[in-house]
């Protein structure tokens, strides 16, 4: 083995922007009828259009960011400072941080092995622990790591045994299911992101997805700065600046007409890493466990201990393959230190041992096979 970085070939990313052709027209369109600012034509049909998606009677509002979402999302459920809700520590730091906005204190639950997502039985036991402590938390949010949905059975279950709602945040999982029923459906409250990263995009922004048209009309009461109906610039309540424009809307419009085609394809990128690399020693891929149907947003693989994956990400890189570790749990994160957190050590082992390959929609074959070569070339094969 060779650390001469590669010059031959271009350098193949996590997971880009795809754009499909069709973004362009309503980009135009937009254009064309002056529909610049945070509301217009394809604002309300981008919205439409993941209604008739998602198909269980679910009502969205379109907004900047994922994360403006779950801060609605807390804010509608009634979470003040002081509060506490439960997290899933395997996430992205986006899903807790604005549990902080508020004031309120995220209390970090760790995962199970089987979709590395939130753990029942320890969400459980936190909530037991919690409210022997005399604070009952105020809502569980559940994360689809890598678009793997979590198991929103028995957290349906414990949320409605203990009165807590849930916000899904399927950020990482549109177009995943569970036992045919779409992700983005599952939660009192639910949550999108169209991040550049996402398995569609806007550039950037988010959606929030509610059981009600009240809910829905008062997301957008609230990220539309909280503006009174009327002539007058007349404010009762603090709101935000949260709404998406009809310019990135149109860009959702497009993107949302080849969101099948891009799950098919990143499912297609994860089959042909688990069966080109499974034989390797040291190397395992998540399963998808009965009924569950992952986009495979992202393809991680597990290596046998840190020193390796480390290696192994250092070598894709000096081939111009990009790589990531997998998720810093929360709990590891400095910024959460001194956090309440209910651990079985699931999480950092994953972190630990965690690499994530390239998994865009955009991958060709030929770039497959080039990662996959580069991988097998670390490993001693030709």
């Amino acid at each position: 083995m060779t650390n001469n970085k590669s010059k031959l070939h271009s350098k193949i990313l996590l997971s880009p922007p795809h754009m499909s052709g069709h973004e362009q027209k309503f980009i135009e369109d937009a254009f064309e009828q002056n529909w610049i600012s945070p509301l217009g034509p394809n604002v309300d049909s981008f919205e439409n259009d993941i209604e008739l998606y998602l198909n269980q009677n679910r009502h969205v509002a379109v907004l900047n960011s994922g994360t403006a979402a779950i801060h609605l999302a807390l804010k509608m459920i009634g979470v003040k400072a002081n509060d506490e809700v439960l997290c899933q520590t395997k996430t992205f730091v986006a899903s807790v941080n604005p549990v902080k906005y508020l004031g309120a204190t995220p209390v970090l639950i760790d995962s199970e092995k089987e979709t590395w997502n939130i753990c029942p039985k320890l969400l459980e036991e936190a909530i037991v622990d919690r409210m022997s402590k005399g604070k009952k938390p105020k809502a569980i949010i559940a994360v689809s790591l890598y678009g793997m949905p979590y198991n929103a059975t028995q957290i349906e279950t414990i949320s409605k045994k203990y009165d807590i709602p849930v916000i899904e945040d399927c950020a990482e999982a549109f177009g995943s299911d569970l036992n045919g029923k779409k992700c983005g459906t599952f939660g009192d409250f639910s949550i999108l992101s169209f991040n550049g990263n996402k398995i569609i995009t806007t550039s950037g922004g988010g959606a929030l997805i509610s059981k009600s048209k009240g809910f829905k009309n008062k997301a957008i009461f609230l990220a539309s700065q909280a503006k009174e109906p009327g002539e007058h610039y007349l404010h009762q309540t603090i709101g935000y600046n949260y709404r998406m424009s009809n310019i990135i809307a149109g860009i959702g419009r497009g993107q949302i007409k080849v969101l099948d085609e891009y799950v098919s394809l990143r499912r297609r990128n994860f089959k042909y890493y688990q069966q080109s690399l499974n034989h390797i020693k040291g190397i395992t891929f998540l399963k998808e466990p009965n009924g569950y149907r992952s986009n495979r947003w992202l393809t991680c693989m597990l290596l046998d201990n840190e020193t390796t994956r480390n290696n192994v990400m250092e070598w894709l890189n000096n081939h111009d393959i990009e790589s990531r570790p997998s998720w810093k749990p929360m709990h590891l994160q400095p910024v959460y230190k001194n956090t309440p957190a209910y651990l079985n050590g699931v999480s950092s082992e994953l972190h630990r041992r965690g690499l994530c390959l390239p998994s865009g929609s955009n991958l060709s074959e030929k770039d497959l096979q080039r990662i996959v070569n580069i991988i097998k070339s670390y490993f001693g094969e030709t």
